[in-house]
């Protein structure tokens, strides 16, 4: 028995086979999968942050997150933005090392509690936030104009037909877009379980002392919720093409790619674009830290 056996059998919507098998595959992977599986856990992930703090803290996500706030401070040192949103900003992690220097107000959009209370502990003091704390599909036609609007790992939580709504809502209110994303490939269904077992394995690799809690809190949620029939999903990732397409699509001009960073699942990116609010500045509720 192999892992992508394990898998095959997740995709058939055989879950307890899938255990089976990988509990028979002697790999950080088979054995993930298996303990995940026979965990009886529900498949959320970024409402238990704990194990998406361990996951974005170690592994190549030091370097990947070096390499973001890089990008980004070249944005903000481009444009000088006066207002800013930020789309999943998460526990802040990439907005506020790239912040230096500047101080934009901001509108923070992230749909967990947990995660956006550390961002807005991060933040320095006297900024102008105005905090949604809720998914961006559900604000997005009652937020304002924006000289940035930036979005990093996060976008791809959206399926493909909501992130073509919530970008085409963004194209008028923004003067220039950021987009941090991964360059997935688009492969065949077998090809692709060959890659899911191929770059999950090098994923928990990466891990020690908090692979257990990183692959049952995280990892093994997200990659079975790819595969599993009715399972909760959080990812609809894509090409850098399809990204750039998505964008032209949404009503987006000067659609850029540019490659960040070598991750352990695919290659990094940060897109750039022009909406059609050149020179925004964000005129809503604010509150002041």
């Amino acid at each position: 028995m192999t892992i992508i056996a394990a898998l095959e059998a997740l995709a058939a919507g055989e879950p307890e086979r899938a255990r089976t098998v990988a509990g028979g595959v002697d790999s950080l992977l088979g054995r993930a999968l298996a303990e995940y599986l026979g965990s009886g856990a529900d498949g959320t992930v970024y409402d238990r942050p704990e194990a998406f703090r361990a996951f974005i803290d170690g592994g190549g996500n030091v370097g990947l997150y070096d390499a973001v706030t890089r990008a980004l401070t070249a944005v903000y040192d481009r444009v000088r933005p006066g207002s800013l949103l930020d789309v999943g900003c998460g526990d802040g992690r990439a907005l506020v090392p790239a912040l230096a220097g500047h101080r934009p107000r901001l509108t923070l959009v992230e749909p967990s509690s947990a995660l956006l209370g550390t961002a807005l502990g991060r933040l320095p003091a006297g900024l102008d936030v105005d905090v949604r704390d809720a998914e961006v599909q559900e604000v997005v036609g009652d937020l304002d104009r924006y000289d940035v609007a930036q979005s990093t790992f996060a976008l791809h939580a959206l399926p493909h037909v909501v992130r073509d709504g919530v970008l085409a809502a963004l194209a008028p209110r923004v003067g220039t877009l950021a987009v941090v994303e991964f360059d997935v490939p688009d492969l065949s269904p077998a090809q692709r379980l060959a890659f899911l077992a191929e770059t999950y394995e090098r994923g928990l690799a990466e891990y020690d002392g908090d692979r257990d809690l990183v692959a049952r809190g995280f990892l093994m949620p997200v990659l079975t919720g790819q595969l599993l029939p009715g399972a909760v999903r959080s990812t609809w990732e894509q090409p850098a093409a399809a990204w750039a397409a998505q964008a032209t699509r949404a009503g987006f001009s000067d659609v850029r790619v540019t490659p960040l960073f070598d991750y352990w699942s695919s290659p990094a990116f940060l897109l750039t674009a022009s909406g059609a609010a050149p020179g925004a500045r964000s005129s809503g509720r604010t509150a002041v830290r």
